[in-house]
């Protein structure tokens, strides 16, 4: 069984966003996160920042990586929901944590955390609702 027809078989909350949606909002949010992370890595190189506020950026990426090989690699929905809340608590740490430096890469972070919000929701639905 390939790992979109094992997706697709697993139950799912009724208001489960379309498939072909995640890769569309997906392809959105790297460019954000992309432009946004550059910003604050290049400030903490430069000493700018502390590595201290970088800190939650890196563990996000790290999350982030790692929800995919954890959910659809393993096909393990309960390491992906705890991967996905972590990966949520990252951005929240995030935001927070640059807010007085740079308030317009905080800024960015929201359609971000919007995103992961509904993700989480779903993740820890269909963990919920496959639960054997």
């Amino acid at each position: 069984m390939n790992t979109s027809s094992w997706y697709e078989d697993l139950i799912k909350p009724s208001w489960a966003p379309p498939t072909w949606l995640f890769g569309t909002v997906w392809s959105v949010l790297y460019i954000l996160i992309f432009i946004s992370f550059s910003a604050v890595f290049y400030q903490a190189m430069n000493g700018k920042i502390s590595w201290t506020v970088a800190l939650p950026f890196i563990l996000n990426i790290v999350f982030n990586i790692a929800f995919s090989p954890l959910q659809f690699g393993l096909r393990n929905n309960l390491l992906g929901a705890i991967d996905i809340v972590l990966l949520l608590a990252t951005i929240i740490w995030a935001i927070l944590a640059i807010w007085p430096y740079m308030k317009w890469v905080a800024l960015m972070q929201i359609p971000y955390l919007i995103w992961v919000c509904i993700a989480t929701a779903l993740q820890l639905s269909i963990t919920y609702l496959n639960w054997k």
